[in-house]
């Protein structure tokens, strides 16, 4: 199985990111923020990862430094379970509806970072996440996975289901991204060379 675990330690946070690519959807995560503990958990599950988070930080000053944080070291985990990139598809994508919201995942596993993320999100909480951290979450992850992430949310009502609707596609596009592809196995899905 492909497997990472990644200690990051600031003066803010404090994390452990424990991740299997090749998992049954089994997580066990601890932010300190409810919503993003159930957001990662849905990565999990519908990813077919298993994900283990465990995070402390200064909440007591804000909640960006651990959401920030929580997807640097996410993205430095798939980075690190992927490896050399050989014989993965790369890129993957999924179109998430969840009742009456829509939305739209992407992902290149590029070597490239780049994050272009659009929740719609009117309200300034979702539970008790500050709504406006989930793009600091994918910003951090696609820096750390040197990957293409972009989000859209395409319609809906309900902001919980707009930022759910994200994770969960994000979830399946990653799953997609970091399968093997078996005719290829041996391949890197690159014309450069290089990712």
């Amino acid at each position: 199985m492909r497997k990472a675990v990644i200690n990051r330690r600031t003066a803010e946070t404090q994390l452990t990111v424990t991740l299997a690519l090749d998992g049954k959807g089994r997580f066990a995560n601890q932010t300190g923020i409810r919503f993003l503990d159930h957001m990662l958990d849905l990565v999990a599950r519908h990813g077919g990862f298993d994900l283990k988070v465990k995070a402390a930080g200064d909440l007591d000053v804000d909640q960006h430094h651990t959401v920030e944080d929580t997807g640097i070291a996410l993205g430095e985990a798939v980075a690190a379970a992927i490896g050399n990139k050989r014989g993965i598809n790369r890129a993957g994508y999924f179109v998430m509806p969840m009742d009456e919201t829509l939305a739209v995942a992407a992902i290149d596993l590029s070597g490239r970072p780049h994050a272009v993320i659009d929740t719609k999100v009117t309200v300034d909480k979702v539970g008790d996440l500050q709504s406006e951290l989930v793009h600091d979450f994918f910003d951090g992850f696609a820096m750390a996975a040197r990957a293409n992430v972009h989000l859209k949310v395409i319609y809906g009502r309900s902001n919980h289901h707009k930022i759910e609707a994200c994770f969960k596609a994000f979830a399946r596009a990653l799953r997609m991204a970091c399968s093997k592809d078996t005719r290829l196995a041996r391949t890197l899905p690159s014309t450069k060379g290089l990712l």
